[in-house]
């Protein structure tokens, strides 16, 4: 080995350590953010202010127009951002975009952004407490979280934005882009299936975005999926 390499790898080991520290404390931000929002819904100032005094309405006339057709579709797109769909198509997304482009930034970009929205989800359920709407629910053996934020409509944006845009990268036609009607239709099915108030729906998105943004950050724009791509071609 040559003096040069042997100084390169405690450089890579260093800029590895680095940009884990910054995925944790981006991560910790995330989190920040939707315990603040999740504390402003159910016990701050706005808790009881509009439009949250009235938000229940929405579901509440979803409720009131539910039929079996509705019922198929929405359970369907529920189903596509449920917990073991989530991990299970995103597996498949890492494998996939791993063995299509030869390179392991956009997988681990992938990764990156469920796994932040995952972790964060789980974390803020634990300190924020918000029972669901007042209204029958379709999914009655949900897990016993809370209702805020949208645990299904947090994944949908993490995961299937993720994969728009790293076909984007890749030059793929614009089709792509109707992958990005997911996260609204499992918005909108977690809303008449009367799981999550409209507020929760939002959190949920922007979960999703602040998780594809900080993995963007750490993974692709550092350079992260580039020096692991180098390590394994030696």
């Amino acid at each position: 080995m040559t003096a040069s390499a042997s100084g390169a790898w405690p450089r890579a080991s260093r800029i590895r350590w680095s940009l884990v520290v910054q995925l944790v404390l981006g991560l910790a931000l995330v989190f920040a953010v939707l315990a603040a929002l999740g504390w402003l819904v159910t016990a701050g100032p706005a808790a009881h202010g509009w439009p949250l005094r009235s938000e229940d309405g929405v579901d509440r006339t979803l409720a009131a127009h539910r039929n079996h057709t509705l019922d198929g579709i929405s359970g369907f797109f529920s189903t596509l951002a449920d917990t073991p769909s989530a991990i299970a198509l995103s597996a498949v997304a890492f494998v996939a975009v791993r063995a299509l482009t030869h390179r392991w930034s956009e997988a681990l970009f992938i990764a990156a952004a469920l796994l932040t929205e995952v972790t964060v989800f789980l974390l803020t359920t634990v300190v924020i407490e918000r029972p669901r709407p007042a209204v029958p629910h379709l999914d009655p053996h949900a897990p016993p979280t809370s209702s805020f934020p949208s645990g299904h409509t947090a994944a949908a944006v993490a995961l299937y934005v993720a994969v728009a845009l790293v076909l984007h990268r890749h030059d793929a036609p614009w089709p792509v882009w109707l992958l990005l009607a997911v996260p609204c239709a499992v918005g909108f099915s977690r809303l008449y299936r009367g799981m999550h108030h409209p507020s929760d729906v939002a959190a949920g998105a922007l979960l999703g975005v602040l998780s594809l943004l900080l993995a963007h950050r750490v993974v692709l724009q550092s350079g992260m999926g580039r020096g692991v791509t180098r390590r394994g071609r030696r």
